[in-house]
């Protein structure tokens, strides 16, 4: 699913508002622990979101979302990997 790109985990505060933010490329995904919602304000691509439970089972899969969008908080996720397009 993610083609064995490397897993940046955010987990600071910074890191978890910012994410994508002004990013053009990317050689990694960003995962989100303990986070059931996202926005994508200032992101320049598209990017792909998959939300998982506690289980790591996957619950919602969001493909492209674009820029300046929300995806509300969803019952029972805990972790969020988002892929840039």
């Amino acid at each position: 699913m993610f083609n064995n790109k490397k897993v940046k985990e955010c987990n600071t505060f910074f890191s978890r508002l910012f994410g994508f933010m002004f990013k053009k490329n990317s050689d990694y995904i960003l995962k989100f622990d303990n986070c059931n919602s996202i926005h994508t304000f200032f992101m320049i691509r598209n990017i792909d979101v998959y939300m998982f439970d506690k289980h790591n089972k996957l619950l919602y899969k969001y493909l492209n979302v674009k820029p300046f969008r929300i995806i509300l908080p969803k019952k029972k996720v805990k972790t969020i990997y988002e892929i840039l397009k």
